[in-house]
This record gives C-alpha cells, structure tokens and sequence, in this order.
C-alpha cells in the first residue's frame, strides 16, 4: 500500500530563522493522524511547509511523488486539502458560493456533493443564501471545513478546527472528521484538545521546538505521563 504523505528529515524556516529540525511523520491512506504539541511547537509550520506555504529542506512526498517546492496551487491539484487555523473565508460571497469556489473542476463530480455538506452540516443549508461573513465563529469554520472538501482531497490537513467553538459544535467538527475516514480520506489534524484527537485519531505525533518528540497510538499517549507533562500540559 503506497504511503499517502511521507515527510523525512524535513527543515523549515522563516527568513533566518530555523523553526523545523529534521521532522520525519507519515500518514497512510484512510487514517487519522494527531500533530499535537504546545502553541509555537512547529506544528502550524509543518502543515504550511508541506502546502508549499513555507520554504523547506529534506523531502515531502505524496503518494510516492516529491513535492516541495512545488507551488500550493499544484500541491492542492495533487489531492491535498489544508483548512487554514484563520478561517479564510470569503466574506461577501454567500455560503453557497463559498462553496461552489472549493469545486475541484466545473462540472466535473468528486465524491462529496452540496447535499453531503448541507447534511452534515444543515445549519449551512439554512444559511446557504447568507454572507458568509455575518456568520459565527463556528459556522465559518464548518464553510471552511466544507469549502475545502468541496476540491475532493485524499488528504486533508486542518490547523486547529475546534479553536474557539463551542462544545456542541466541537462535538459536530469530531462527527465530520469520523465521517472523512469512513469515506477513505486520509487527515493530518493540528489540534490542541487532546480528547478530540485521542478520540478519533489511529496515530498522533507530539511536536516540542520543531522536532518530533513522540510517536505512538492514543492508548500509547494516554499511558506516557511524561510526554504529556513535558510536552502538552500547560
């Protein structure tokens, strides 16, 4: 079985500073994977570098085909979905349009439809006709989340999804994220909130200063007291 996404040794920097140290992770097809770690730990960094958002060192591949240095809009042609932390949202464009710029060709059908979104999501259908700029903090990142599906990824990366929501809508954002395996999308998920990612993930990573410091199961985190102290309690 062909790894979805393979990173080795991989560096990163803004400018001179140097914020990736040899970060080696992968991610294999259908799985949900956790990059876990404290605020400023690389792990916004990391999902950015493999975007082509950031400039890098070392070697990212996807689906056994290099892709560094290549251009985002490339890297998202390949099948790489990624939902920014911030949203980005297009404000004066309705729900429906929002999504309708996240189709991955005109007339062309991927595996998600605006039925699939609107029913995973059936406040975005009662605000479909709305600008999506008057919506709330939660029902922009659902637009987000959805928007980006849209383009039919076989992997999706999503920086912090629950940062800000309220319970119940983190509980909705957990459902959608079981719901992207059971359809064989592979998910790099950054999160913080390590009951959702122990909950849905198969593998999770913890980041400390722009290095992998673990590598395990949820079972394997819950049981490491150390790693958890060192690395993720505040």
């Amino acid at each position: 079985m062909t790894t979805m996404l393979q990173l080795d040794n991989l560096h990163a920097f803004y400018g001179k500073s140097h914020i990736l140290h040899g970060v080696t992770m992968n991610v294999q097809p259908g799985e949900i994977v956790s990059l876990l770690g404290r605020n400023g730990s690389g792990r916004s960094t990391t999902v950015k570098t493999i975007m082509g958002l950031v400039d890098g060192q070392g070697s990212i591949r996807f689906r056994d085909q290099e892709i560094l240095g290549h251009q985002a809009f490339d890297i998202a042609h390949r099948g790489i979905g990624y939902v920014p932390e911030n949203r980005d949202i297009f404000p004066k464009l309705t729900v429906h349009q929002n999504l309708l710029l996240g189709q991955k060709r005109k007339g062309v059908s991927g595996r998600w439809s605006f039925d699939d979104m609107y029913g995973m999501f059936p406040r975005l259908k009662e605000r479909q006709h709305t600008e999506a700029g008057v919506l709330s903090g939660g029902e922009q990142q659902m637009l987000t989340l959805c928007r980006t599906l849209m383009g039919d990824p076989d992997l999706i990366m999503i920086d912090e999804p629950t940062e800000g929501l309220a319970p119940k809508i983190v509980e909705l954002v957990a459902e959608y994220l079981k719901e992207l395996k059971r359809r064989g999308v592979s998910v790099l998920l950054v999160e913080q909130k390590l009951t959702i990612a122990l909950e849905i993930s198969q593998r999770c990573y913890v980041m400390g200063h722009g290095r992998i410091v673990f590598e395990g199961t949820p079972a394997d985190l819950r049981n490491n007291a150390y790693v958890r102290k060192e690395w993720l309690e505040v």
